[in-house]
C-alpha cells in the first residue's frame, strides 16, 4: 500500500479498521480449534472475516483464548492463554517441556487423530498444490509404538549464562532458546543415560562450549545413533575447529573416549567431527575416529549395514522396513526388472530391492554416500547393483539400460525440474515416489500427472515421525496406456 494511503485512509478502510479493532498484536481472543496445520499448530478463525489464527500446542476440539502475538491481515500467529474446554483428543504429554521444546508439536494429541490428521493433510496438498481430482490416499501405516522410537538424536550443547553449568537439548519453538532436557520420549531409551551423564562428563572436563554470537568456543553438538536390530551405539562431539594433524583440541579426549567404551558396552566407538563453519549446519566435512569403530552395524531388512556418525538414515528403523515390505508388496516383482533407484543414499532400498531384481542402478549426490553404499553391498554379497556418483539428472541420462521403474526418494526439497523432464523423455512404465514433505511430493506428481502420460494409482502415507506433524508417503504412478 503506498505511504499517502497509510497517511489519509479511505472511509472504507476506517470502517474495516473499526470492525477488526481487537485484530491487533497484544488482543485476546476466544476460538474454537478446529484443524492442524502442516506446521502442527492449531488452526482457528475469528470474526465476520473469518481470518486465520494458529495456536501451537492445541488441538482440534479445544475452545480457548489466545493471545495474538503476530498478526497480518488475513491470518495471526496466538499463543494459548486459556484452555477453556479440552478436546475428547486431548491426552496428556508424556514430556514436562512438550509445550516449550520445539522437538515435538502433538505430544498432546491422541495417537489415533494424528494419523488422521496426516492422511487429510497428505490428501490436501494432493488436491490444492498437485491438482489432483479426489486423489486415492490410504489410511496411514501406524508406528507400533508412538513413542522411543528415534534412533538418532543430535543435542546442541550450550552453557547456561547463569550457573555456567553444561546442557543439551532442543530449541524452543521459532527460536535458539535451548531448552535443557535429561531424557526424552520419542527417542530410543538408551539414549536417556547418556544425555545426563556425558553433559556431566563435559562439564567436568572443562572443555569450552560453543557460543553462537560470537562464534567461539569448541563444543557445538552431541550426536548418539545406534542400532535397533544390534543395539549398537556410536557417539560424535561436533566441535567448532579445522582437523588438524597434531592432537585432538579438546583436552585429554582419548582418556575421555577409553572411559566412554568401558563405562557403556553397547558403544562400539568415539568420534570427533569438525565443523568451524559459522552455520546452521550441524555436521563438517571432516570426521575422526578417537576410539573405537567409526560405524555401527545395524540389520536391515534382512542385511546389514555400516552406518557412520553423519550417515543418512531413516530415523524410524521399524517403519522404514514397513514403507519397504509395503513397496515390494505393490509392485510384485518377478526378477526380471530393470530399475533405478535416483537418490540410493547408502543403499537402503538399492540393496534389498536387488535382492528381487535383474539389475538396479543407484544414483548419489554424495560421494561418501556412494562409498558407503558399495561398501554395504560388498558386505551383503549383492553383485548386481551399479552405483553412480552425479546429481539424479545426470545418472539418468547415462543408464546403461531403459528402465522398468525409477524409484524416486529425494530430499525435502524435491525434485528438480530437469530430473521430472528427464523422467518423462525415459517414460518408464512404473515410478515410484518416497516423499517426507506432502507439499514437494504434490508439486511434482502435478508435474508428473499434468503432462498426460502418468496416472497415480495410490499414495500410502507411513508415520516415521509420531509425536510431529511430518509424515512420510509413498506414491505409485503408472504409465498411461496409449
Amino acid at each position: 500500500m503506498p505511504a499517502d494511503n497509510l497517511q489519509n485512509p479511505s472511509k472504507k478502510e476506517l470502517i474495516v479498521t473499526e470492525a477488526q479493532s481487537h485484530w491487533q498484536q497484544g488482543s485476546l481472543l476466544e476460538l474454537d480449534i478446529i484443524d492442524l496445520s502442516p506446521t502442527g499448530d492449531g488452526v482457528g478463525r475469528w470474526g465476520q472475516q473469518n481470518q486465520v489464527v494458529f495456536v501451537p500446542n492445541t488441538v482440534p476440539g479445544d475452545r480457548i483464548s489466545a493471545r495474538l502475538i503476530r498478526v497480518k491481515p488475513r491470518y495471526a500467529y496466538g499463543q494459548l492463554h486459556t484452555l477453556i474446554q479440552a478436546s475428547p483428543h486431548r491426552v496428556r504429554p508424556q514430556c514436562i517441556v512438550a509445550d516449550k521444546c520445539g522437538g515435538c508439536q502433538w505430544q498432546q494429541v491422541d495417537y489415533a487423530y494424528q494419523l488422521t490428521a496426516k492422511q487429510d493433510q497428505v490428501a490436501q496438498a494432493l488436491e490444492r498444490i498437485g491438482k489432483l481430482q479426489s486423489p486415492s490416499v490410504d489410511p496411514v501405516l501406524a508406528a507400533p509404538s508412538p513413542f522411543a522410537y528415534r534412533n538418532k538424536v543430535t543435542y546442541p550443547i550450550v552453557l547456561s549464562p547463569n550457573s555456567h553449568q553444561v546442557q543439551a537439548g532442543y530449541y524452543r519453538k521459532g527460536s535458539h532458546k535451548l531448552i535443557n532436557l535429561n531424557r526424552c520420549p520419542v527417542q530410543d531409551s538408551h539414549f536417556d543415560i547418556f544425555l545426563a551423564e556425558i553433559k556431566g562428563d563435559i562439564q567436568k572436563q572443562d572443555w569450552s562450549i560453543y557460543n553462537e554470537h560470537n562464534h567461539r568456543g569448541l563444543i557445538r553438538h552431541l550426536s548418539i545413533r545406534i542400532g535397533r536390530r544390534t543395539g549398537e551405539m556410536l557417539m560424535t562431539l561436533i566441535i567448532n575447529a579445522r582437523q588438524s594433524q597434531s592432537s585432538p583440541p579438546l583436552e585429554d579426549l582419548e582418556t575421555q573416549a577409553k572411559e566412554w567404551l568401558e563405562r557403556y558396552p553397547q558403544l562400539v566407538g568415539v568420534c570427533l567431527n569438525f565443523n568451524f563453519h559459522r552455520t546452521n549446519r550441524i555436521f563438517g566435512a571432516e570426521t575422526i575416529c578417537v576410539m573405537g569403530r567409526d560405524y555401527l552395524l545395524e540389520t536391515f531388512a534382512g542385511l546389514t549395514f555400516q552406518l557412520r556418525p553423519d550417515t543418512f538414515f531413516q530415523v524410524h528403523t521399524e517403519q522404514a522396513e514397513v514403507l519397504l515390505n509395503t513397496l515390494l508388496s505393490h509392485l510384485q516383482l518377478k526378477g526380471s526388472e530393470q530399475i533405478v533407484d535416483a537418490y540410493c543414499g547408502i543403499g537402503t532400498l538399492t540393496l534389498p530391492l536387488a535382492q528381487q531384481v535383474k539389475a538396479i542402478v543407484g544414483i548419489e549426490l554424495q560421494a561418501a554416500a556412494i562409498e558407503q553404499a558399495q561398501t554395504n553391498a560388498t558386505l551383503n554379497q549383492i553383485a548386481n547393483t551399479t552405483f553412480y556418483v552425479g546429481a539424479a539428472k545426470d545418472g539418468l541420462e547415462e543408464l546403461p539400460f531403459m528402465p522398468d521403474l525409477v524409484l524416486l526418494d529425494p530430499p525435502r526439497k524435491g525434485c528438480h525440474q530437469d530430473v521430472i523432464e528427464q523422467l518423462l523423455t525415459l517414460n518408464p512404465e512404473r515410478i515410484v515416489y518416497v516423499s517426507c514433505h506432502p507439499a514437494t511430493l504434490a508439486r511434482d506428481l502435478n508435474l508428473l500427472c499434468q503432462a498426460g502420460q502418468y496416472d497415480l494409482n495410490r499414495v500410502q502415507p507411513v508415520d516415521f515421525f509420531p509425536q510431529t506433524s511430518h509424515v512420510e508417503c509413498m506414491a505409485f504412478l503408472n504409465r498411461r496406456a496409449s
